[in-house]
């Protein structure tokens, strides 16, 4: 139980928890300590000694405020609170010798190294450090580590922080990185010189204080201040990550995380961070009509009066694709019902009830996952569906939640009772007493438990786990724009099947994961020249989630935006505005002219989505119990590095996969 002290920080009396370090209390009045191995969310390891203070009336040297607790300290004589000082001449003097000696040994890189304007070693060498330095000796070297395609290495810059070594083994679950030796000879290391098996291993890069561990893919591209910094929501999935996208000229450098604590907190995943080579490659830049068998180039106003003729007196049915912002999706269905035709946003076969919030998004937010004391997961693999949402149950098991999987048997990076395969495990589940000490916590559900026939009853039979247990629900999504689409009533009664039964003419919005049988014409709308667009009879252009600003709702459905970064290539316009020219050539034109006004007639039809960065509510509606199919669970995500057209026009991404796959079927040696 908390209890709360007073200290005096710098003449500044503030009241603190008492289990706060000396670091954070003064954080709490808005002093900075320099630190470089003290991160919030990693172990305290108290190892680089930059953050020493002075206790006054404790012990005559310094003390490293990462590692003191308030309550350890003693008042004064007379009762007075604690003292402590940050900027005396003893912490002056004990700070340049910790900068000094962190020198010894680090190369003067800075006109070559990426971290060069963004390093912390460098602010805190100009902030705390001395001008000049003591030592003529020769440096020490280092060899550099193969971590693999993602992050490069110089390690004769590292200072051993060990930040790398506890991301790896407290947050992605992985034991490959380590430090070896003692004094002079200690070295941060890869054992056995392996390669890193984690999809979260890029957090490495923003974690390292200075330019040890840096991006291989941005390598010697752009100079921080050469970049455009924009705040953005990531798409690779439903998670719905927090990321800053920093842009030169037209073409986007890198991606990096934003902090979000009831999100992604500071973290995101290897294929969020480093996809953003396939926005470059096989782009739809000019618009296509299919003639004589063959795509040909087309201007704008013959795609359209082409796409409109098609779509005229015929049955159209609207597919809504896994990237589409919510206004895209909802002027889409607006344009096909008018014709009278049909739209589906469940384009992998997903039985998720219509209307049905508490259903088909849940009742829990991620942030429950944090004090869950008992989760279980239902045919899915959070490691490959939302690698950051892993890391999340990962900590919630290391603070003592029990974790339960029905599914496929899979190395989720902790501990878990593996509890069956099948649908009998769940439903066995389900009707089991639970005692009240072991009531509550969260269930969280698959797309991969959901995308079969039975996938209604298995849901069902998930809401009743759910209310047996006193938990809340999270249904995992894999797809950015499921969500939102389905809060914009892009469903049909009977999914999919329904949707494009004796369809004369598809609209594809950018669903490049369906296969469209041959007869109907396709209109493909999308970014990238990829399954959809070869089936296409007509192809309109369009930009990809970084080249216009778009809503997104998260797998619980938080509403939030992405914001433009940069413009899309040649002739490719905006979704929403290239839907609003097709509606003029119909003769059924949507009412507004600029994103603006669609978004406002947007929040009118569905309130919710207005309220950005909220999770709203969702009323409970259990579903009626039917018995599932004896079958097991599948997954959703058979390769996490290739799931969309981006992601599969990435030279990276396909790097990346390929050694992934090596590494699940090592060779094996002839007998």
């Amino acid at each position: 139980m908390s209890t709360l002290k007073k200290i005096i920080i710098d003449g500044i009396e503030v009241e603190v928890d008492g289990a706060m370090t000396l670091l954070q209390a003064a954080e709490e009045v808005g002093i900075e300590i320099p630190r470089f191995c003290y991160h919030e969310r990693l172990s305290i390891a108290g190892n680089c000694r930059m953050c020493l203070v002075e206790v006054v009336g404790g012990p005559p040297k310094p003390t490293a405020s990462c590692a003191m607790q308030v309550r350890d300290l003693r008042g004064g004589p007379n009762g007075e609170p604690p003292l402590v000082k940050t900027n005396s001449p003893m912490v002056k003097k004990a700070r340049e010798g910790v900068m000094e000696f962190l020198l010894i040994n680090h190369p003067l890189d800075c006109p070559i190294c990426d971290q060069g304007g963004e390093c912390d070693l460098q602010d805190q060498a100009m902030a705390y450090g001395v001008d000049f330095s003591r030592y003529r000796e020769p440096k020490r070297a280092s060899e550099n580590l193969d971590l693999g395609p993602l992050v490069a290495t110089q390690m004769t810059r590292c200072i051993s922080c060990t930040r790398c070594v506890r991301f790896t083994t407290e947050v992605a679950g992985i034991t490959q990185m380590g430090q070896t030796g003692r004094g002079e000879d200690s070295e941060i290391t890869s054992y056995l010189n392996q390669t890193l098996d984690s999809n979260l291993q890029g957090n490495i890069i923003d974690l390292c204080p200075v330019g040890a561990l840096t991006s291989k893919p941005y390598a010697f591209t752009a100079r921080p201040w050469e970049l455009t910094k924009t705040e953005s929501i990531d798409v690779m999935d439903a998670l719905g990550s927090n990321i800053r996208i920093d842009t030169k000229g037209r073409e986007v450098m890198r991606i990096l995380p934003r902090n979000h604590d009831g999100v992604n907190e500071e973290w995101i995943s290897d294929k969020s961070r480093f996809v953003w080579d396939g926005l470059r490659r096989q782009r739809l830049d000019v618009p296509y009509v299919r003639e004589n068998g063959k795509l040909r180039k087309a201007s704008w106003a013959e795609a359209l009066a082409t796409a409109a003729a098609a779509m005229k007196g015929r049955k159209v049915a609207g597919l809504v694709g896994d990237l589409a912002p919510v206004e895209a999706a909802w002027s889409l269905k607006l344009l096909v019902e008018g014709l009278g035709g049909r739209i589906e946003c469940r384009t992998d076969g997903a039985r998720l009830p219509a209307g049905n919030r508490s259903a088909y998004v849940g009742t829990a937010a991620i942030e429950d996952i944090d004090t869950a004391k008992r989760i279980v997961l239902i045919g899915t693999d959070p490691r490959n569906e939302a690698p950051v949402l892993n890391a999340r149950i990962r900590k919630a098991w290391a603070q003592g939640a029990e974790v339960s999987l029905i599914g496929k048997p899979v190395d989720l990076t902790y501990d878990h009772a593996h509890l069956g395969t099948d649908r009998a495990a769940l439903v066995s589940l389900a009707a089991q007493p639970v005692d009240e000490a072991r009531r509550g916590g969260i269930v969280i559900v698959g797309q991969g438990a959901l995308t079969e026939a039975d996938g209604e009853a298995v849901l069902a039979h998930a809401m009743k786990l759910t209310e047996a247990m006193g938990a809340k629900l999270l249904v995992l999504h894999t797809a950015a724009a499921r969500v939102g689409a389905m809060d914009a009533g892009c469903v049909t009664e009977g999914g999919m099947p329904a949707a494009i039964e004796g369809a004369e003419v598809i609209f594809n919005l950018g669903a490049d994961e369906v296969e469209i049988a041959p007869g109907a014409i396709v209109i493909y709308q999308g970014s990238h020249g990829d399954r959809g667009a070869h089936r296409a009879d007509v192809i309109l252009p369009a930009a990809a989630w970084t080249e216009e600003a778009g809503l997104f709702v998260n797998t619980e459905g938080r509403p939030q935006l992405a914001f433009r970064a940069g413009f899309p290539p040649g002739e490719a316009k905006e979704n929403w505005a290239i839907l609003r020219a097709l509606s003029a050539e119909l003769g059924q034109t949507l009412p507004w002219d600029t994103l603006p006004a669609l978004r406002r007639k947007l929040v009118e039809a569905v309130p919710h989505l207005g309220r950005i960065d909220r999770v709203a509510a969702n009323d409970w509606q259990p579903l009626p119990l039917r018995d599932p199919a004896r079958a097991d669970f599948r997954l959703a995500v058979r390769d996490f590095y290739l799931t969309n057209p981006i992601a599969r026009a990435s030279a990276l991404m396909g790097e990346v996969s390929a050694l992934a796959a090596a590494r699940r079927h090592p060779p094996l040696a002839a007998e």
